[in-house]
């Protein structure tokens, strides 16, 4: 009996100096039916010349181009690869991160049962390879609130999903979003009740390194950041028209992040601090918190006489 084919979709950008090491990630798992299609971003290293390699090495690699017609990004490339790709089940994956010897093969037990997706975790390395000491939270018994608010994280890559399941969806990828592309894309489709295995196992290494988009977080990315918050927008709409979550859990959690972009900017007396102060209490007078909205202007007027006052913009 034929294993099931699997695609591992890979959107890549300037990251020569990373990927080889991905790649052979893939080449060296135990499970032998999977194809590696790589889509380049518009890489102006040497992107190309080690995907190359793979490709000569090994058929099941393929590299393509994003099309000039379609949006620079990411999420571009994800959907162009799925239009690319032949596999019975579909993993995105990223170009920094590793694939354990046995994650195709363990994730295969469940590729002829009734689930939609498998979803795994992962351990966490810096960019030596080092394992941190930091855990994973995946599985929760309230999976859409608390994938809304990041008390448990899938990322884009530890799912594993079932080709019958994504071409029924009205769309994948946001090409509009470059920063919680995997929070909005995870998000939708968890709206559509998929039926959801957990491998408890870690079978992924994710790396974190100075490139990691976190990073351009608590830099105060404005690009990023606004990217972040158009998603969580987003998501406040699609729940009232699906009602599958406490939509004042999100708009709490919003309120949240608007709170600690406005703190960071207070302390590093970044430009857009005052936008953020809008934004908050824009915020707070949407759900009526009269005493957050005291509390924001107390907080500020005290920070921005004595330096202090964190609590009060918690």
């Amino acid at each position: 009996m034929t294993k099931p084919l699997i695609s591992i979709i890979i959107p890549v950008y300037n990251r020569a100096h990373l990927i080889g090491e991905t790649l052979e990630s893939i080449l060296v798992q135990t499970y032998s039916n999977w194809e590696c299609i790589v889509i380049d971003d518009g890489s102006v290293d040497n992107t190309e010349g080690i995907v190359g390699e793979y490709v000569k090495k090994d058929n099941r690699f393929q590299f393509h181009k994003r099309p000039d017609n379609r949006v620079k990004g990411a999420n571009a490339c994800r959907n162009y690869g799925f239009e690319l790709s032949k596999g019975e089940w579909i993993k995105w994956f990223d170009s920094d991160d590793v694939l354990l010897k046995n994650a195709i093969s363990t994730n295969s037990s469940y590729f002829n049962s009734e689930f939609d997706v498998v979803i795994s975790s992962l351990e966490y390395v810096d960019y030596r390879g080092i394992k941190m000491d930091k855990k994973h939270n995946f599985i929760s018994k309230n999976t859409i609130e608390d994938y809304l608010i990041g008390k448990i994280t899938f990322f884009t890559f530890t799912p594993t999903w079932r080709r019958m399941f994504l071409i029924q969806q009205l769309s994948l990828f946001d090409e509009n979003i470059f920063n919680l592309d995997d929070w909005d894309f995870n998000l939708r489709m968890l709206y559509e009740d998929p039926s959801i295995a957990y491998i408890e196992e870690p079978l992924i290494q994710y790396r974190i390194h100075a490139d990691s988009l976190s990073h351009e977080i608590g830099k105060l990315n404005f690009k990023e950041i606004r990217s972040e918050m158009h998603a969580r927008a987003k998501h406040v709409n699609l729940i009232k028209q699906n009602k599958r979550a406490d939509i004042t859990v999100l708009k709490k959690f919003i309120i949240g992040r608007y709170k600690y972009f406005f703190k960071e900017a207070m302390v590093q007396k970044n430009d857009y601090r005052l936008y953020y102060l809008k934004k908050v209490l824009q915020k707070e007078l949407q759900i009526l918190d009269f005493k957050g909205i005291f509390k924001t202007l107390f907080g500020s007027v005290v920070f921005l006489v004595f330096n202090k006052g964190y609590k009060l913009l918690k």
